[in-house]
């Protein structure tokens, strides 16, 4: 079972790759949308969520004037982000627990379920090995969107 400290390196890493991958969304935005980096900026602060961000990038990329591999490849590095940022939500969204030693560790996730009559909330789930796993394979992953971002800004010509 890992230890706490472990748990929360790793999961530190995750936001880490991430926030660092979600802001070259930056420059795709002033690229499709043919503006400065600075008017880019506040579009991306603007839209306060990963969804929206995400979401304008596959609408910008959808529009006539948009190159068909540049869509093409924007709409990849959308979907594989999205495909990766639900286990980033959960993480971000979860109380951590750990046993009075530090080396069990749980999350309880922080959603309400209607269920018929009923709701449910804070289902309890263990971190083990296999969940670290599931995390690492999604630092590698959105490790390897970033490398392709900075791929196709590099071939555009987009400094950062």
């Amino acid at each position: 079972m890992p230890a706490m400290q472990e748990i929360l390196l790793l999961v530190g890493r995750l936001n880490y790759v991430w926030t660092n991958t979600e802001s070259l969304f930056i420059y795709l935005i002033s690229h499709l949308m043919g503006t400065s980096k600075e008017a880019a900026i506040v579009v991306f602060l603007t839209l306060n969520t990963t969804r929206a961000r995400l979401d304008l990038i596959e609408r910008l990329a959808k529009l006539p004037g948009t190159d068909p591999a540049d869509r093409a490849q924007i709409e990849a590095f959308a979907k594989r982000l999205g495909r990766e940022g639900k286990l980033r939500n959960k993480y971000n969204h979860c109380i951590y627990s750990f046993d009075e030693t530090g080396e069990r560790a749980f999350t309880q996730l922080m959603r309400i379920s209607d269920v018929s009559d009923d709701i449910r909330y804070g289902k309890i789930e263990v971190l083990d090995e296999a969940e670290m796993e599931r995390i690492n394979a999604t630092i590698s992953a959105v490790t390897a969107v970033n490398r392709d971002i900075w791929g196709f800004l590099n071939a555009h010509g987009i400094k950062a």
